[in-house]
């Protein structure tokens, strides 16, 4: 059965391109025209921009197209969504708002103290795989995604978790302390070792795991996230086998698989590039090191020399 049953509203969400517009105009806007507001003479910079813009196309590729409305249907669609909302997403949106933008928002009174000890990263690796095993508990789940209100409020938290996390390892805020390149591949690693017991879960699981992805009354009422009421009332469904020919079973494993690969290869490039950026700064340290020496061994010469006119 074809998607495009449900609806113009359900495949696109215009109403999401209209708040993502006004966010990219609001930043830009920020960043530039009210800038000296902020007694910032620092521009935007080039690639700050294209990161924060392929944050908003991505949020709306993933939250606004039909893989919105796929991942209402399908498990894995659900697991790949997941993946790219809180893997990559974050990292965007850290590289595309300015360090000076950051600085207003952490150092609000009622945040600062708060943030300061959610972004320890210890804490923000706990929290946020607590928040994402927890929420892929079925009986959890299935109670989050029947209720509109509830589903939004936990993906945020979760986003903003997830944001959280990635905090200790891209942030470049200045005059902070920043983790070094050893502790930082620790970290991602800890991160994939971590998750790696909720994706077992899923994908090892001998049944479909999930109500609202098996039980037709139950998926129905998911599906109300996603689609006006008026049309699903409409419409004569029993179930997400209208649209797809996967067993339930082989659609849970398949997420739980396609969302630990996704995180190994988002994973895999941030340990490339820090590892490349290590390396890059070892290979220049022995110069520096040389030169230091010879400024030192060369101003002691010259003391000596003082010295013995003396």
């Amino acid at each position: 059965m074809p998607l495009s049953i449900f609806g113009f509203q359900a495949l696109w969400s215009p109403y999401l391109i209209g708040v993502l517009v006004f966010i990219t105009v609001i930043y830009f806007l920020v960043t530039t025209k009210w800038r000296k507001d902020f007694k910032v003479s620092e521009p935007l910079k080039k690639e700050e921009a294209i990161y924060f813009v392929l944050a908003m196309v991505t949020v709306y590729i993933i939250k606004g197209s039909p893989i919105d409305l796929m991942a209402h249907i399908m498990f894995t669609m659900h697991m790949v969504q997941m993946a790219i909302l809180l893997l990559l997403v974050p990292i965007f949106l850290i590289k595309g708002i300015p360090w000076w933008v950051w600085k207003v928002a952490i150092e609000a009174p009622v945040v600062k103290s708060l943030f300061k000890v959610l972004t320890l990263p210890v804490v923000a690796v706990f929290v946020f795989i607590g928040l994402f095993s927890f929420y892929h508990l079925p009986a959890v789940l299935d109670y989050i995604k029947l209720n509109e209100t509830l589903h939004g409020t936990y993906t945020f938290v979760l986003f903003v978790s997830a944001s959280l996390m990635y905090w200790p390892l891209i942030q470049k805020m200045p005059n902070s302390s920043h983790m070094k390149p050893l502790y930082k591949l620790a970290y991602i690693i800890a991160n994939a070792v971590l998750i790696t017991p909720a994706c077992a879960l899923i994908i090892f699981a001998p049944n479909a795991m999930y109500e609202t992805y098996t039980n037709g009354d139950a998926w129905l009422k998911a599906m109300e996230l996603c689609v006006p009421v008026s049309t699903l009332s409409s419409l004569s469904l029993s179930g997400p086998e209208l649209f797809t020919n996967m067993t339930p079973v082989a659609d849970q494993q398949l997420g739980g698989v396609l969302m630990k690969i996704l995180q190994e290869l988002i994973f895999g490039v941030l340990l490339g590039s820090i590892f490349i950026k290590w390396y890059r700064s070892e290979q220049k340290d022995p110069d520096k090191i040389t030169a230091d020496a010879l400024k030192e061994h060369q101003k002691k010469w010259e003391n000596q020399q003082q010295q013995h006119q003396l």
